[in-house]
């Protein structure tokens, strides 16, 4: 490429603390009823105090933990000040100068992208536009609401890393539990600064575009804006540098406003708040809390179960479906020590087979999260000891599956229940097989003359005769040996 793109992200997220930043009003993002979770302190009232969320605090410290930031031992909250109709006090408390932490890195495809900060602040009200009216409402619930703003340094060089990036990040904030980071619901939003340099001169004239609310957009809007600005380029214009806005529509971006610099929101230190101290002796204790990440799982997965990359990324994008897949394991280990089997990756190559198909087709259709399922991870490795012991044939095991999703009935009481246990006696086979035999002598012949697909017919026979509880592998086996 003539022009290389320079990415940097900033990228918000709603804390999931019980309260507002500053208040104590509920922090509640599904509230239906609009203006009920407020009070004077998040609408800004004059004489009204705020005072600062600890839980909100350590969210931050422990994300900036996780990657890999420099926490200070003291930081401290500025008045942002701008106007708009969903900002109650006409100004935003947050973080200049000295915020919470900063110089980290996130790992991508093997390329650190730095970030330059993380910051705590307090996220605005919402704007209604009701259909056909010419007003808007506003919606002061989400006014106050804890807000994580994560800054990168401009390392990024594609959409498809940018999108990696906010994917990945995603899924931390959702191991570390911090916040749901839903960007369909707004808890998570994207903004992109992308400028294009041309070889190693300088960079060149930055464009934000604002309030990307899923990662495909944010993959699109960067191509749209690389062509947009390159164009630009090529034909002896210049890029302003603006705010722009996404159209889904019409799947480009509009120049919405002249870029404000930092000087235009006339920041000063919050006179109604303290200073934070002692926050390095506070990361050291949250430091204990952090579980295991998603890139380490990913290693330890591949080491330890030794699964296709893409069964593992599947599983570590939910930390519920991890932990509930170890437990299974857990419990599968436990068996194959009563059994004194050494060799456990064929049960886990079949327990991942089950649980990355079957079980991920029930969750879906059901819209049911993993930690709602009824199957207890006890249930599921016994399900898959009847599977690898041929108690119940793969259809069968279906039938099984979906009767513990709807009832979380044990495997073993389903199999009984509905006559599902697999025949794999020998002698009561050739029974079954010898009469079929007999009852079917045109099939026969056709296989004894070559006619392959005459021996599948006969199976079936045998299979409808055990009413489908014949294990067909040693079904199979037997009519061959029986018409030799």
């Amino acid at each position: 490429m003539k022009y290389q793109p320079v990415i940097g992200l900033e990228i918000h997220a709603e804390l999931k603390t019980e309260s507002k930043m500053f208040c104590d009003c509920f922090n509640d993002p599904e509230a239906k009823e609009p203006n009920t979770n407020i009070c004077p302190i998040c609408l800004g009232h004059p004489g009204s105090l705020p005072v600062i969320n600890q839980r909100a605090v350590e969210f931050v410290i422990k994300t900036a933990l996780a990657l890999n930031c420099q926490i200070p031992d003291s930081s401290k909250f500025d008045r942002k000040n701008y106007f708009y109709p969903d900002l109650p006090k006409n100004y935003q408390i947050s973080q200049y100068g000295l915020p919470l932490s900063s110089n980290g890195f996130l790992e991508i495809g093997g390329i650190k992208i730095k970030i330059r900060e993380i910051h705590l602040e307090e996220d605005t009200g919402k704007l209604v536009h009701p259909v056909g009216a010419d007003y808007s409402l506003v919606d002061f619930n989400r006014a106050g609401v804890p807000l994580m703003e994560l800054v990168t340094e401009p390392d990024i060089s594609s959409s498809q890393e940018a999108r990696q990036f906010g994917e990945e990040l995603q899924m931390i904030l959702r191991y570390l539990d911090v916040s749901e980071a839903n960007m369909e619901k707004g808890q998570m939003r994207c903004e992109v600064n992308i400028s294009l340099k041309s070889g190693q001169k300088e960079l060149g004239t930055k464009v934000e575009i604002k309030n990307l609310n899923s990662f495909r957009t944010v993959e699109r809007s960067i191509d749209y804006e690389i062509k947009r600005q390159g164009d630009l380029l090529e034909s002896g214009q210049k890029v302003v540098q603006e705010t722009r806005g996404w159209d889904e529509n019409k799947q480009r971006t509009f120049s919405q406003r002249i870029k404000e610099e930092a000087q235009d929101y006339r920041y000063f230190p919050e006179p109604d708040l303290p200073p934070l101290t002692e926050l390095a002796s506070i990361s050291q204790h949250l430091s204990t809390e952090l579980p295991e990440l998603p890139q380490v799982k990913r290693q330890r997965f591949s080491r330890e179960y030794k699964l296709p990359p893409a069964d593992i990324n599947t599983l570590v994008g939910s930390k519920g479906l991890a932990d509930y897949f170890e437990q299974i394991v857990s419990e599968l280990e436990t068996w194959l020590k009563i059994k004194s089997i050494s060799d456990k990756q064929p049960l886990i190559k079949l327990t991942a087979n089950y649980f990355l198909t079957e079980l991920q087709k029930l969750l879906l259709v059901s819209k049911t999260k993993i930690e709602d399922c009824q199957i207890s991870p006890e249930n599921f490795a016994e399900f898959i000891t009847l599977i690898q012991q041929k108690e119940v044939s793969s259809s069968a095991a279906q039938k099984v599956l979906q009767e513990m999703f709807q009832t979380g009935i044990d495997p073993s009481h389903i199999v009984e229940d509905k006559k599902l246990r697999q025949v794999s006696d020998e002698a009561a086979l050739i029974k079954i097989v010898s009469q079929v035999i007999k009852k079917n002598p045109q099939p026969v012949k056709d296989y004894q003359s070559g006619k392959e697909n005459a021996l599948q017919f006969l199976i079936g026979q045998v299979m409808a005769a055990s009413q489908g509880q014949a294990n067909p592998e040693m079904v199979g086996e037997i009519l061959k040996n029986e018409l030799k």
